[in-house]
C-alpha cells in the first residue's frame, strides 16, 4: 500500500450541498430557507433573541471574573523530570529551572514560570528552582533529600485601610474617671419664707374724698 492509495472511510467525506443551482437539487430558488421572513435574508443575526422577552443569557446571575493580572504557569509533574533525568538530558548535580526544562525538551515553552506538580514518582535526588510547586511536589523532593525553591509567591491583596469612624465604632465608649474623695452633699435649695403683708394705712376721719 502506497500513500496516494490511503483513503477515508466510506461516508466520512461528503461533497458541499451546492444551493440555488435549479429545482432539480432540491435546493433552489428559495435555498432551502423557505419563502420571505428575516431569517430567508442574509445579514441576519437573531441567536439568543427570544421574541422581546428577557433572553437567557442576560436572566443568569453573572459569576467570577477574569484575573489579567495572574501569571500563567507551565505544569510539570515529577514523573517526566524522572525520565529525563533517566535520559540524560537533565542534570541532578545542578538545579532544575524552567530554563533548563525548555533546553531538556520536557516543556516547548515556560511561559511566566514553571509549577512543579506532584503526578508520577521521582527516584533521583534532586533540586529545583521553579515559579511554583503542590505540597506533594515539595514533599516527594525534600524525602529525596532534595530542596524546592519558590520564586514567585502570588502576594496577599492589600487590606483596606481603617476609617475613623470605623475605629470608634469597635471601641468601647470611655466612661469618665470620677475622683475619689469625700462625698459632695448637695445643696438644699433655701425654703422662701412667706412675706407677711403689712396692715394698709388708715386715713384720717378729715381727709375724705366727698
Amino acid at each position: 500500500m502506497k500513500l496516494n492509495q490511503l483513503s477515508g472511510l466510506p461516508g466520512s467525506r461528503t461533497a458541499r450541498m451546492r444551493v440555488g443551482r435549479g429545482i432539480g437539487s432540491g435546493k433552489g430558488k428559495t435555498a432551502g430557507r423557505g419563502v420571505k421572513g428575516q431569517k430567508s435574508r442574509t445579514g441576519v443575526n437573531i441567536k439568543g433573541f427570544e421574541g422581546g422577552q428577557m433572553p437567557l443569557h442576560r436572566r443568569l446571575p453573572k459569576r467570577g471574573f477574569h484575573n489579567i493580572f495572574a501569571a500563567r504557569l507551565n505544569e510539570v509533574n515529577l514523573g517526566r523530570v524522572q525520565t529525563a533525568l533517566d535520559a540524560g538530558a537533565l542534570s541532578a548535580a545542578e538545579p532544575i529551572t524552567a530554563e533548563g526544562l525548555v533546553k531538556a525538551g520536557v516543556l516547548r515553552r515556560a511561559h511566566d514560570g514553571v509549577r512543579l506538580l506532584g503526578g508520577g514518582e521521582l527516584k533521583t535526588k534532586a533540586s529545583f528552582v521553579v515559579h511554583g510547586a503542590s505540597k506533594s511536589a515539595i514533599a516527594a523532593v525534600e524525602k529525596l533529600g532534595g530542596k524546592v525553591e519558590v520564586l514567585y509567591v502570588r502576594p496577599e491583596p492589600p487590606k483596606p485601610e481603617e476609617k475613623p469612624w470605623q475605629k470608634k465604632l469597635r471601641e468601647p465608649a470611655k466612661q469618665e474617671a470620677k475622683p475619689e474623695g469625700k462625698k459632695q452633699e448637695k445643696k438644699k435649695p433655701e425654703e422662701k419664707k412667706p412675706e407677711e403683708k403689712k396692715p394698709a394705712a388708715k386715713k384720717p376721719a378729715g381727709e375724705s374724698g366727698e
